[in-house]
């Protein structure tokens, strides 16, 4: 075979530290977007790329050179210098040091997608921990307690 060909969807989540600011809502689109345009450096794909003031889910193809450390090493190192930019208030932002990232299949990426869009409304209904602890039940994940969003 003379190509290296894949296809992997990831769905990968993090979160603000729980003493950081919280991004305001008339700058979490830019947020998004600027995200968004860092894992494309990283020559993956962004499929879809939302959440609320303090976390954030990102559907990509996974770029056949990258590894997912690196990709939320960019997002979120790079995200965070960035948006200390936009105002005072966030001189103490911060995201969390861990993360999530979850493979998605073919038949379910629209559902994720979906997902995504609508976590305003989800998380009305359904804490970002409680959220977080159901995916990692989902995908059979061992975890400490003690961890789930500490800083």
């Amino acid at each position: 075979m003379a190509q290296s060909l894949c296809k992997i969807y990831l769905h990968i989540i993090f979160h603000t530290k729980t003493t950081s600011p919280l991004v305001s809502e008339e700058h979490l689109t830019q947020m998004h977007a600027y995200i968004a345009a860092l894992v494309k450096t990283t020559g993956c794909e962004v499929i879809r790329i939302g959440g609320t003031e303090d976390h954030v889910h990102t559907l990509l193809i996974l770029s056949n050179t990258e590894t997912v450390a690196h990709i939320v090493e960019e997002m979120k190192r790079n995200s965070s210098r960035w948006i200390k930019t936009l105002s005072p208030s966030y001189e103490k932002f911060a995201w969390q040091g861990g993360y999530a990232a979850f493979s998605v299949s073919q038949s379910q990426v629209n559902t994720v997608i979906n997902y995504i869009a609508n976590q305003r409304e989800h998380h009305k209904k359904q804490s970002f921990r409680e959220e977080y602890l159901q995916f990692l039940e989902l995908y059979r994940i061992e975890y400490d307690e003690k961890y789930v969003l500490s800083d």
